[in-house]
């Protein structure tokens, strides 16, 4: 078989994506921790996203298959207020961001999410909706080094910022032992009452 073979299964969520200047404003913030903790792995500033649903691994022909009910999904949910603030971790492994603002009504879309995705018979992990911006991981056997940056960040609060796009996401993780990389399958603009994804099913 040619090792150019196209998989047969992408890993997919669906999340919200900060804008340039908001996630610019973070990531000043986080310059020194870069200089004094090269050695954790750090996520692309332009792969920062906040989950909604994280679908796993699909079988690529399932994937247009939620374009449609994406799309109006989109189309009938209002642009919602945001804004980066804090830090934590999870498990001393895990470095992120935390998400103030709208947060009912992100909930809210994200439940909304999830059930256009069931409707279209794809099954999932219902994980409990913790919002949050993914940004480092710590490599095995270094415990200290997310709680101190998490602990610089603790009254970092960035500016509010308005969600524009749901976006459907794929990602080369467990193909790769790289870097992970994200990549947009399709997005659509959030209240507009025209999802650009209609003409996208074929």
């Amino acid at each position: 078989m040619n090792d150019q073979t196209q998989p047969a299964t992408v890993r997919v969520f669906i999340a919200l994506a900060p804008p340039d200047h908001a996630k610019d404003e973070l990531a000043r913030e986080l310059r020194p921790a870069y200089d004094t903790h090269p050695r954790m792995r750090w996520n692309r500033i332009e792969d920062w996203h906040i989950t909604l649903a994280f679908l796993g691994e699909l079988p690529v022909g399932t994937v247009p298959l939620l374009r449609r009910p994406l799309a109006d999904l989109a189309a009938d949910h209002r642009p919602l207020s945001l804004a980066l603030c804090g830090s934590g971790n999870f498990d001393d492994r895990v470095l992120w961001s935390g998400i103030d603002g709208e947060l009912d009504e992100l909930r809210m879309l994200a439940a909304d999410v999830r059930t256009a995705v069931r409707s279209r018979g794809v099954a999932f992990e219902d994980r409990p909706l913790r919002p949050h911006l993914t940004l480092a991981r710590a490599r095995r056997g270094d415990r200290s080094s997310v709680g101190e940056i998490a602990e610089r960040l603790t009254g970092f609060t960035g500016r509010p910022w308005t969600t524009e796009r749901l976006h459907l996401v794929g990602s080369n993780v467990g193909r790769s032992r790289g870097l992970i990389h994200y990549r947009d399958i399709e997005s659509w603009a959030l209240g507009d009452g025209s999802p650009t994804g209609a003409s996208a099913d074929s």
